[in-house]
């Protein structure tokens, strides 16, 4: 009897973790979510509260750039009190933040709650990445985060078809709320199962216990002054040039946080970041891929959305559906992904990056070639070798990136590793946005409207496989120097306590 309690107190542990898992990961496509669904509805919003184009921008880019501010101190925090605590205030504050959006009767109300709810994403979701860290190592934590990045991969891509088809429902008017709407009860369960799930932990360090208001400050001041050119970039004439003064107070901010960070590690107390993490190569290298590659892929779903909505005329629903070969493939590479990784490490993610290449290419002979009706058929088929691809990217990479950083840090390496990834979305968005609409307005009625798009759409996607391209010969670059010594492929860590 006694060896069958022991035999079964591992497996009630393991369960025990993965329904926290599944709690977290619940969450976090919750959260992402809200990042690509809300897209779709503007038409809508523009319609039933009469919101202007700063007002519709403000909606979208709000809520990323409150997301990317509260990344890094919610992280922290995180790390030095309790991920339980701070991911049920992050949760607790999203779905009452999308009560508010819904209700919302105009929309500077809506505005106002759009941006709340960006800094309760991002309350919540640097606990996820620390609690993935918490919870398992090795194999277990390989797997865990091919599950993630399977989360990742769908609800992403299948983000814009769920608005559509919650629009469609709804009403052309009012349609919208109901994407805030669905937050609401799925976000109350998801407290009540993370309130029972959850493991209550505790840092011991008490020297640890310092939250570095200072450092939370100047990183604001950084991230918020390089966010903001970017997601206030639509490509369109009226756009201000003087936006990009915002840049200078990015470098300010930057040196200022690096100084300040170093004189307070030298007084021998904690800092918000310790840049010793940028010293280990696994955190570095994947730090800067994931960045980039995040420049390129949310991109291209934009991209995707804006060519056959306005060039091709589909409705947003048929449109979003697109993206689900992308999603479903990217699911299925990710699983398998994890369960690689810890064998064949980086060369997976170069493998996984030609694939993406592969399909974004032919996803833009696809919309240029053929005749118009069969083009939404085609992208799809090139969107699913991308995802095919993708899945060996997202997870593996992140697997690698956090394999070498020790617990007591997972919840601010994780939140500095979603910054670089938000930063990296802005900034492809802008571009990719820009180069696309640029366009369209200077061929404007110059040639067929077909062709117009044909050639938006065409530059706009050489500027996405420039991006991958890039995250390639990152890869490429780590993986080499790999192989020749120079740097090791990262390990999982010994279990530490938090």
């Amino acid at each position: 009897m006694p060896e069958a309690a022991a035999a079964a107190a591992p497996a009630s542990a393991d369960r025990a973790r993965w329904q926290a898992f599944a709690v977290c990961v619940s969450v976090a496509a919750l959260t992402i979510l809200d990042l690509s669904k809300v897209n779709v509805a503007l038409p809508s919003i523009e319609a039933s509260l009469g919101a202007g184009s700063t007002e519709l921008q403000l909606i979208v880019a709000g809520y990323a750039l409150a997301y990317g501010l509260a990344l890094v101190p919610s992280g922290r925090l995180g790390d030095l009190y309790s991920r339980r605590t701070m991911f049920i205030i992050g949760l607790t504050a999203f779905t009452a933040t999308s009560t508010v959006c819904a209700l919302a009767p105009n929309v500077q109300l809506l505005v106002i709650g759009r941006i709340l709810q960006g800094v309760a994403a991002g309350i919540q979701m640097p606990q996820v990445i620390g609690l993935v860290q918490q919870l398992f190592q090795g194999e277990a934590r390989a797997r865990a985060f091919g599950a993630f990045g399977a989360t990742v991969g769908i609800t992403t891509a299948l983000g814009p078809t769920l608005g559509g088809v919650l629009i469609a429902i709804g009403g052309p008017t009012d349609g919208w709320r109901w994407l805030f709407w669905m937050n609401v009860p799925l976000g109350l369960a998801a407290i009540w199962f993370a309130a029972r799930l959850l493991p209550r932990t505790r840092s011991s360090d008490a020297q640890a216990r310092q939250l570095d208001p200072v450092g939370i400050l100047l990183l604001g001041i950084t991230t918020f002054s390089l966010l903001l050119p970017f997601v206030l970039t639509t490509g369109s004439p009226s756009d201000d040039p003087r936006r990009w003064l915002w840049l200078g107070g990015m470098i300010f901010g930057g040196a200022a946080f690096v100084l300040w960070e170093n004189r307070y590690k030298r007084g021998g107390r904690s800092p918000l970041v310790d840049f010793g993490l940028f010293r280990r190569t696994s955190y570095r290298d994947g730090i800067l891929i994931a960045g980039v590659y995040f420049a390129a892929a949310p991109s291209m779903f934009l991209l995707n959305t804006l060519f056959l909505q306005e060039g091709l005329g589909l409705q947003p629903v048929f449109a979003g559906m697109v993206t689900i070969p992308f999603a479903l493939a990217s699911a299925v590479s990710a699983w398998v992904g994890g369960r690689l990784v810890l064998r064949i490490g980086r060369l997976l993610v170069v493998i996984g990056l030609c694939g993406v290449i592969a399909g974004f290419l032919l996803a833009a002979l696809a919309a240029t070639l053929p005749p118009a009706g069969l083009s939404p058929w085609l992208i799809s088929a090139a969107m699913l070798l991308a995802g095919s691809g993708a899945g060996f990217v997202i997870s593996p990479n992140q697997t690698l990136t956090l394999a070498d950083v020790p617990l007591r840090e997972a919840g601010v390496a994780g939140s500095l590793a979603q910054v670089a990834q938000r930063v990296g979305t802005a900034i492809g968005t802008a571009a990719v946005s820009a180069a696309f609409f640029s366009t369209i307005y200077r061929e404007d009625g110059t040639q067929q409207q077909l062709v117009e798009y044909h050639d938006a759409y065409r530059g706009a996607v050489l500027i996405v496989l420039a991006l991958v391209a890039a995250a390639l010969a990152l890869s490429l670059l780590d993986l080499l120097l790999r192989r020749h010594g120079t740097q090791t492929d990262p390990v999982a860590p010994a279990v530490e306590t938090d």
